[in-house]
Order: C-alpha cells, then sequence, then structure tokens
C-alpha cells in the first residue's frame, strides 16, 4: 500500500508541468489562431495582418475579417496559414508578398494593388494558394520567380491587370489543381500566363481567355513560353479553354515545350486571332488524347491553327482535331503550316474545313503522318510542300509515280511512316493539396 501511494504521489509531479505547459505554451501542443478583423467591430482582434504578423510562429492561422488596405509581406515564415474564415472571403487593397519562406497556404483572399502586382512570391517553397483571387493590379496577378513553388488549387482568377495574368521565371514552377471550380486567367493586358526558364501546369478547369498586347506588356498571347520554359495543359478534372487572346493562344520560342493531354477532358484552342499555337526557335508542341473522344480542338484562327518554324516540332496523337482555320486570300493559310526546317508528326485525328492546304510544308520541312482524316479543305488540298519540303503518309503507295487528289509533295523514300514508339505522360496524383485544403476546411471555421 505504501508502494502504491508513492508511485501516485511521483505520478503527480510529472503530470503538473505538462499542464502548465498546456496553458502557458499553447502553440507546442495544438495550433495558434491569430484574428484580424480590419473593419475595427471586433476590439479584441488585430486591426490590421500586419500587426498580427510578428506574433504568428510555425503552425499559426491568421483568419481575417476585411477589407484590410495595407501591403502585407511574409519573409521568413514557415507554416503559416493566412486567409478568410473557411467559406468566406477577406479583400486585401494592396500587395502580397512571399519571400524565403516555406509550407504558406492563401485561402480566400481577394487581393487588388494599384502600385504593383498583386500576389508576388520569391525564393519559397511549397506556397498554396487556394480560392483567392488577384484582379486588377497595376502589375501582373501573380508573380513567382527565385526556384518558388506554387500551386494554385480549389479555384481562383487573375483577371483585369495591366500587366498580365501570370509571370514566372527563375527556374520556379506554378501548378493550377482547380477541383473546385475554375481557375481563369482572363482579360488582362499582357498575357494570361508568361514563362521563361520556369514551368506552368493545370490538371483542366482553367481559362486563359481575352488577353492583349497592352502597353509595356509582353505580348498578348494566352500562353507566352520563352528561354526553355516548359508547361503541361492537362484535360483531367475539366476542359481547360484557350479563346480570344489578341496575338495567339500559345506561343513558344527558345526551346520551350509546350504538351496539351486530354484524359477524358478535351483542350479547347479557338478563336485565337492569327494562330492557336505558334511554335518557333527549335521549340516543340504535344497534342496527345489518352482517353477521351477528343483530345485538343484547334479552330478559327485567321493564319493557321498550328504554325511551326525555325527548327521546331508538333506532335499529334489520338483524336485532336485542326478545323476551319485561315482566310482564303492569305497565300500561307494552312490547318497546320510546318517552315524553316522544322517537322510535324501525326497519328490519328481530323484536319478538316481550313480555307488552305490542310497541311503546308515550306523550306526543308517534312510531315510523316497516317490514320488522319482530311476532308472539305479549301481546294481539296490534304498536303501542299513546296520543291524542299517531302512527306511519308500512308495515302500513297510506295515506288508510285501517282499521289491521290490533294497531295502535292514528294516521298522521299519507300520505307514507310516511322514506328511510333513515343510513351504516355502518367496521370498525376491530387491527393496531398487536397488533403491540405480539407484540413483548412475543418479547422478555419467561423463560429
Amino acid at each position: 500500500m505504501k508502494a502504491l501511494k508513492k508511485l501516485i504521489a511521483a505520478s503527480s509531479f510529472s503530470i503538473i508541468p505538462l499542464v502548465l505547459l498546456f496553458f502557458f505554451c499553447p502553440g507546442v501542443v495544438r495550433a495558434q489562431y491569430l484574428i484580424v478583423d480590419c473593419t475595427g467591430a471586433n476590439p479584441s482582434a488585430y486591426p490590421t495582418i500586419n500587426a498580427a504578423l510578428p506574433n504568428a510562429t510555425p503552425g499559426t492561422s491568421i483568419l481575417v475579417t476585411g477589407p484590410c488596405t495595407e501591403n502585407v509581406s511574409l519573409a521568413g515564415v514557415s507554416s503559416v496559414n493566412l486567409g478568410a474564415y473557411y467559406g468566406l472571403t477577406a479583400t486585401l487593397n494592396g500587395g502580397l508578398y512571399i519571400s524565403n519562406s516555406q509550407n504558406v497556404m492563401l485561402y480566400g483572399l481577394n487581393v487588388t494593388n494599384a502600385s504593383g502586382s498583386g500576389i508576388s512570391v520569391s525564393n519559397s517553397r511549397s506556397i498554396d494558394i487556394d480560392a483567392c483571387t488577384s484582379n486588377g493590379n497595376s502589375g501582373v496577378g501573380l508573380s513567382v520567380y527565385g526556384m518558388s513553388d506554387v500551386t494554385v488549387g480549389a479555384s481562383g482568377a487573375f483577371d483585369h491587370n495591366t500587366s498580365g495574368g501570370m509571370s514566372i521565371g527563375g527556374n520556379s514552377l506554378v501548378a493550377l489543381d482547380p477541383w473546385a471550380g475554375t481557375v481563369d486567367i482572363s482579360n488582362n493586358g499582357g498575357p494570361g500566363v508568361w514563362a521563361s526558364q520556369a514551368n506552368f501546369s493545370t490538371n483542366g478547369n482553367t481559362t486563359i481567355t481575352n488577353n492583349v498586347f497592352g502597353p509595356g506588356s509582353n505580348s498578348g498571347f494566352g500562353i507566352d513560353l520563352r528561354g526553355g520554359a516548359h508547361a503541361q495543359i492537362g484535360g483531367i478534372i475539366g476542359q481547360n479553354v484557350i479563346s480570344g487572346n489578341q496575338q495567339g493562344g500559345a506561343w513558344l520560342q527558345e526551346t520551350a515545350e509546350i504538351s496539351f493531354f486530354s484524359i477524358g477532358q478535351p483542350n479547347l484552342i479557338q478563336n485565337n486571332g492569327p494562330v492557336g499555337v505558334s511554335v518557333g526557335l527549335g521549340s516543340q508542341v504535344t497534342f496527345a488524347d489518352i482517353g477521351g473522344p477528343l483530345g485538343a480542338l484547334i479552330s478559327g484562327h485567321t493564319s493557321a491553327g498550328v504554325e511551326v518554324y525555325a527548327n521546331s516540332q508538333a506532335y499529334f496523337l489520338g483524336p485532336n482535331q485542326v478545323l476551319r482555320n485561315g482566310t482564303l486570300m492569305n497565300a500561307r493559310t494552312a490547318g497546320i503550316l510546318v517552315d524553316g526546317n522544322s517537322e510535324v508528326y501525326l497519328r490519328g485525328g481530323q484536319v478538316a474545313q481550313n480555307n488552305g492546304a490542310g497541311i503546308l510544308a515550306l523550306v526543308n520541312s517534312s510531315a510523316d503522318f497516317t490514320g488522319v482524316s482530311f476532308s472539305g479543305n479549301a481546294q481539296g488540298q490534304i498536303i501542299t510542300c513546296d520543291s524542299s519540303s517531302t512527306m511519308v503518309s500512308d495515302l500513297t503507295t510506295p515506288n508510285s509515280a501517282f499521289s491521290p487528289a490533294g497531295v502535292l509533295c514528294k516521298t522521299p523514300h519507300a520505307l514507310g511512316n516511322r514506328a511510333n514508339l513515343n510513351s504516355l505522360p502518367p496521370i498525376p496524383d491530387l491527393s496531398s493539396h487536397k488533403a491540405l485544403y480539407d484540413k483548412y476546411a475543418k479547422t478555419a471555421v467561423k463560429h
């Protein structure tokens, strides 16, 4: 009995410090919440976001009621959430800058900066921007540089910005994962997405529309890739729409690469000024359908649906469609224009109803195609080549001196088409980002 009493007494002394730790150091065992009310309605809350930031230790959630008028800088922070209560939004009139930070989540913020870009990220890792907008800024909506990685999840908008929707550089990555709605990048005075030495991707539910070449901007394309930039445009959780952009849907140069791939949902590239996708200066584009009735639909452009020039390549796989492009009075009009030591490689799909040849090959260029449906192109032209360009296809018999109607192109050999050995891209795993969002939804609730 005495031994039992001693054991109870010893246990009591060991419990007391733990209880004190719980009350005086709550951040050790549970998340910390800092409440900001910029309206002044809650006198016990912080009056600004900047007033709360010095007390934001790892694990802190800063929950905001706006509007707030301030420039906010998150520098050197780790594992901090900043945003509205779940299901609500908060307006920030000013810029939001994140630098040298990691594991930061923004939620439900509507950012507008009259004197610069809306959301800027530099030298930071694992930055999540969920259900936010960055519209009407005098710079770009989202600027990402310095080897940063940013995920835009749930939904979002980067519209009506003076210099463009997104600007990505410095070996950074921006990935769109809009499972709860749409990410809209539209009506900007510059490219929807501009990237140089950087990476951009989307899993679907993305609209890039009506961007124009504004004063001080880089271009008026929907997507503008330079300096070895890479982009993956995936139709997985919803379709992607690239439409109405003043100079074209997408423009690649300086060894850039873009892949439009469909896993059940299409990529619609329509009515973008003169060209749907322009690929030049050693760059490459892929259109691949992996499991749906339609991969990419490229239609309604005044010059060409796809333009490939200056030692560049285009690869079409599956049921993609290049329809109703070109203008009858333009001699360089075509569904697909291949120029200047460039190549186009097609397996399946449809190239039809274009106001010019289905494929026009110029200046030492070539086309390799099989299983493609050509119909309704101007004067019945399937493919037209100049004297320096060639084709290999399933339309001619080896060693035959005759070509079918609409084929004005020579075949350099009788060895047939190249075997298609290219592997398909893997389906990305979306689970980790969704789990982070679900955790915020369960904890950042206004009572």
